[in-house]
């Protein structure tokens, strides 16, 4: 089943009409719902549809496109969600927690995202005041996980795979060892720039090696279409870039936004959020300095650097 769904929508920056949500079944009974364009804030989620319950990947950012998500999951499940996992802490992929669970469901992450969601809080509401974010709250996981986990769903297994620091210090990877479907969340963002400001590039760089292993035939991202494996490469080279230019700026002495002035557009300026390479520029600077992966940055300051990069205008978020 592949339907377009009237209820979520996504704007370009030109008022072109929106493009509507698609719930995409990827295989027997595995869903992605995914909201164009994947924008900051317009994440993905996934639906894994059992006898007795239905498990829910990730659950947006906002209390309308929370129940939107739940609509359309009413559309091809009459079994109750009663098992969210998120893929990471930020509120784009955990705000609407409570609301897809119905307040019942069983809420499902990393050990780190606890901490780090709690900490967080609504924060995000405040980076977009004019998004209109609705009855949101902070659901924090009631089970956690540290290395791995298998999750049965009748006859189906799933695994929660944490692979250490990538898009964050705290993500989880969900994979379907007999449909070969992977849930990548942010990890992987087809057609959008990857942003790990609060991860690690060498992480992520590892992460994709171990994804190859996995040889996925289908990659839902927590941000654009669906993809094939195709997208691990893609994402991996765009990382190595960001790399090497971080190594040149450094060794000329410049800053990270200085070396994003130097570097940009480069050869993936055509991704969706281009100035994230802000932030990766930074995480990529801390690495070369030695400092551990994943350790934290001043987010709030680097943002800050990323609006100046973006015309001194804040990224658009269409939430």
């Amino acid at each position: 089943m592949t339907g377009a769904l009237p209820c979520a929508a996504a704007h370009d920056e030109l008022g072109a009409a929106p493009a509507p949500v698609r719930l995409e079944e990827i295989a027997d009974g595995v869903f992605a719902y995914v909201q164009p364009e994947g924008g900051w804030c317009v994440s993905n989620a996934g639906v894994l549809v059992g006898k007795d319950l239905t498990a829910v990947i990730d659950t947006t950012a906002t209390e309308s496109r929370a129940r939107a998500l739940s609509t359309a999951i009413g559309t091809v499940s009459v079994a109750p969600v009663g098992l969210v996992v998120n893929t990471h802490f930020h509120g784009d992929h955990t705000f609407g927690n409570a609301i897809v669970g119905n307040g019942r469901a069983v809420v499902v992450a990393h050990e780190r995202l606890r901490d780090e969601a709690a900490a967080a809080g609504l924060g995000l509401t405040g980076l977009w005041p004019a998004v209109d974010w609705g009855d949101v709250t902070v659901t924090l996981p009631h089970l956690t996980y540290r290395d791995g986990l298998t999750l049965h769903l009748g006859e189906r297994s799933f695994e929660l795979i944490h692979p250490g620091p990538a898009h964050t210090t705290n993500d989880t990877l969900v994979w379907l060892p007999r449909e070969r479907v992977l849930f990548a969340g942010d990890i992987l963002m087809p057609g959008c720039t990857p942003f790990v400001l609060m991860g690690s590039i060498e992480g992520s760089l590892r992460t994709l090696d171990r994804l190859r292993d996995l040889a996925p035939r289908t990659v839902v991202g927590g941000h654009g279409p669906v993809a094939g494996p195709e997208v691990i490469e893609e994402t991996a080279a765009y990382l190595r870039w960001v790399r090497e230019a971080a190594a040149r700026g450094r060794e000329a002495g410049l800053t990270p936004l200085q070396t994003a002035w130097e570097a940009a557009p480069g050869p993936y300026g055509h991704w969706l959020d281009a100035e994230r390479l802000v932030g990766n520029l930074h995480r990529a600077y801390a690495e070369l300095a030695g400092e551990p992966l994943g350790s934290p940055l001043d987010v709030v300051g680097v943002f800050g650097e990323l609006v100046e990069f973006n015309g001194g205008k804040l990224p658009a978020c269409y939430a």
